[in-house]
Formats: structure tokens, sequence, C-alpha cells
């Protein structure tokens, strides 16, 4: 009764004018994972470079223009442990420190989301932020960071009741502008009884329903069957400043045929999805970079108040 009682005290946090349309942007998880060998792989390590030269594409390639302006960071970006109390981006991979790369990525008109996770470590088994809500969103404010994706491995159900609404408590006293994205739904089996999306709303900008999208058509299929068998649920809860995502665009890794980029990148327009793609823009071909940048289809996508 404790922990609820405190949950619904945090429960209306989120107040902060964002993702007033769905976020649109590049991820780095699908494509590059937790890569953290920059020795071996220089050129697709979760490093400084990567998400320089995916930046630098957003902007030359005609990305942002139509409306992708956001460069996200994943799991695997800091140190093993702490350093004084806060995680620090690894020096090795990251050498400028995440401030300097918000600031590079700002100075292109587009914004830098990062990862965080809610429980003692990230999903990679990096530092997590259970009891360190306050230093961390101050953290990432000072940093410039502009979107927080927020996981919820190595927590349980009680924590997570507290760390969710700490986190987006946390946020909002910053006073900067951060879009907070939530995996909750995603631990609690994405549908009601366990999860109020009405009071989600009210925490979370964007939230994970679903597990990992993996880079296969079937997985596309699943994600979108199960999604229209609860659409009564789910089509309600979303609107300006709180969006249902069913996770990443993978059209020109390696499953994919246009076509079939086609077809997933319809539904999640028509669903209101936040539209991240993630891939590796260096090496997407015009085809598939026509696909995505279908302004026709993006208005469909971009809802409004």
């Amino acid at each position: 009764m404790k922990i609820f009682g405190s949950f619904l005290a945090l429960a209306t946090a989120m107040n902060n004018g964002v993702a007033r349309t769905p976020p649109m942007g590049w991820l780095a998880w699908e494509r590059f994972r937790c890569n953290t060998d920059c020795k071996t792989f220089p050129d697709t390590c979760i490093g400084e470079n990567l998400f320089m030269e995916q930046a630098e594409r957003l902007v030359k390639d005609g990305w942002s223009a139509v409306g992708y302006d956001l460069v996200h960071i994943d799991d695997c970006w800091p140190l093993r442990d702490r350093v004084d109390g806060k995680i620090t981006a690894d020096p090795a991979r990251f050498p400028h420190g995440i401030k300097w790369l918000a600031e590079q990525i700002h100075g292109k008109g587009l914004k830098l989301g990062i990862y965080g996770d809610m429980g003692t470590h990230t999903c990679g088994g990096f530092p997590g932020s259970m009891g360190y809500e306050k230093v961390d969103a101050n953290m990432f404010a000072e940093w410039g960071i502009d979107m927080l994706k927020y996981d919820g491995c190595y927590s349980n159900d009680d924590q997570q009741k507290i760390g969710y609404p700490a986190m987006s408590q946390a946020l909002n006293n910053t006073g900067r502008p951060i879009i907070y994205s939530c995996s909750w739904p995603a631990y609690q089996g994405g549908l009601p009884p366990q999860v109020n999306y009405t009071l989600l709303g009210e925490i979370c900008n964007v939230w994970r329903n679903y597990g990992d999208i993996q880079d296969d058509w079937d997985d596309i299929l699943d994600i979108s069957k199960w999604w229209g068998d609860h659409a009564d649920v789910l089509v309600k809860a979303a609107g300006p400043g709180k969006w249902n995502d069913p996770d990443m665009l993978i059209g020109g890794n390696y499953a994919l045929t246009v076509n079939q980029a086609q077809v997933q990148f319809g539904i999640w327009s028509i669903v209101a999805a936040p539209l991240f793609l993630s891939t590796d823009l260096r090496t997407m071909s015009k085809e598939m970079r026509d696909v995505y940048q279908n302004t026709a289809v993006i208005a469909v996508n971009q809802v409004s108040d």
C-alpha cells in the first residue's frame, strides 16, 4: 500500500510540453547493439564517431528536413562503474564527453537522446539509475539531453512503480524539456490489468508496449498483430505528449525488402508511433531512403493538437 501511494503521489509529474507529435529520428540499438570494441570495429562501435557520422547523414541526406531530428544513444555508452557517484561516458569511446557531443548535435539543428535504466544496472550491465534519479536527471539536463529512453532491467514490479514516476518527476524538476520514453509496459505484458494507460500518459511521453524488435519480417507481423488485437486500449491511450511505441524502423538493415519496409512504415505511421530509424544511414540505398522520406506518409504520422 505504501508503494502504491507513493506511485500515485508522483503520477501527475509529466507536464513538460514536449512530444506533441510522435518523435522522429535515429536510434542506435537494432543495428549497432552493444558493440564497445572500437579498436576492432572503429566504424560501428558505440562511440562518439558513430553518432557524429549518423548526425551528419541526417542533415546531408535530407532526413532532418522531413522531421527526423533526433540522434539517440542507446545502451552501453558509459563506464561499468560510476565515477564520484555519476554515470560517466567511456572516455576511450567518447573522448570529448556527452555534453560536447550534445553541443555538436545541436549545432547541426538536431537533438540528442540518451539511454538509462531505472534498475540497478542497464540491460547491458552498465550503471542504472535506481536511487540516483535526481543526480542523473540533473546531469542529463546539464549535458543538454533532449530525450531519455528509460529501460527496466534489474528491477522488479514494486521498484518500477516507484522508479518510473521518480525519474519523471526528477526530469521535470530540472526545468529542461526532455522527452521521457519508458519501457514500463513492456515489462508488464503491455496491457491491462497490469498497465493503467491513463496514468502512464501522465508519467511518460512515450512508452514501449512490446519486446525489442528484431531484424525479421515475422517480428513485424507479430508486433502488428498484437497491436491490432489490442487497438481498443492503445488508440485511446495515445495523444499529444503521450505515444505508444512499437519500437524501431528496421528497413535498410538485412532482412526487409523495400516493399516490407513500406508496410512497416505505413503501419507505424497510421498508429502514430514514434519513427526511429535503426540502420546505418551511411550505407542506406536511395530506394530505401525514399520509403522513409515519403512526406505524405510522415504527415499521417505527425498528428497534432
